[in-house]
């Protein structure tokens, strides 16, 4: 019960950047609603807020898709609480970046 109470805590937007090994910066904020195991919610692209696919999570770990032009980008993550760490599939290029809550 304790590792549900955890990830219950997932709920709500968290936000971050992604750098690229060109260096190039791309702003992260996901809306995450977590029922039981099944992880949805939406996430910022370049096109706008767009569903979370296939969004699971086991204990503080969790995975989901978000489509964006054209492409499926592959999320695997890890709940620390008061942040989280994300990796991102993009094209077989891997990115990791740090979330957090956003100030009010």
């Amino acid at each position: 019960m304790i590792a549900l109470a955890a990830i219950a805590d997932l709920n709500g937007k968290w936000a971050g950047k992604l750098v690229m090994s060109d260096g190039q910066e791309y702003p992260l904020l996901y809306n995450f609603k977590v029922d039981g195991d099944k992880l949805t919610g939406t996430a910022l692209t370049p096109e706008g807020d767009v569903d979370i696919k296939e969004g699971k999570t086991n204990g503080t770990d969790f995975s989901f898709t978000v489509s964006t032009s054209g492409i499926v980008i592959p999320h695997t993550g890890k709940f620390m609480g008061d942040s989280i760490s994300v990796e991102l599939d993009i094209n077989g290029s891997k990115a990791n970046s740090i979330l957090k809550r956003p100030k009010q």
